[in-house]
């Protein structure tokens, strides 16, 4: 599995911290740094470049660290093809692949300390698909995605 992470001046200290646990895993994990190529870089900008790392395929997970989160998660989902959830503890994290296949994780370093932080992270790389009753409603969010971002029409009766 081939991860990346990246996060807004709000969380260095957090994405260090796992980052380097990551790391010292074994894991494949990539520090984006957006910050490192432009200067002062809005949280909207960090996310969409790694939810777009997402979309094309270079990486299979992603996690993006901002002060709580959310504002990550909201940017990283208008990227078609990346399912992104902010969560702060760990059965929402299993849960988030485990039910809503979701490839990026969002943590907010305001609200988790690092050693949470790291639980939560496993607790979502641990976790795979389940697919069974939880597919219909994962393809439904595919198909209304779809109907979204590309405006095709869904026969009323799918929705």
């Amino acid at each position: 599995m081939k991860l990346c992470i990246d996060c807004d001046d709000a969380a260095l200290s957090l994405k260090k911290v796992l980052y380097e646990s990551l790391k010292d895993q074994g894991l494949d994990i990539v520090d984006l740094d957006y910050a490192a190529t432009k200067e002062n870089p809005f949280y909207p900008e960090i996310g969409y470049h790694l939810a777009l790392k997402i979309q094309e395929g270079s990486y299979d997970r992603g996690i993006l660290i901002c002060g709580t989160g959310l504002g990550m998660a909201m940017i990283a989902n208008k990227v078609e093809g990346v399912y992104a959830g902010v969560c702060h503890d760990c059965f929402s994290a299993e849960r988030l692949k485990k039910s809503n296949d979701a490839n990026v994780l969002t943590l907010g370093e305001r609200v988790v300390g690092p050693e949470l932080a790291q639980m939560i992270v496993t607790a979502w790389l641990n976790a795979d698909f389940s697919g069974a009753g939880s597919a219909p409603k994962v393809d439904q969010m595919r198909a209304l995605e779809r109907q979204s971002f590309q405006r095709d029409p869904l026969p009323k009766e799918s929705v």
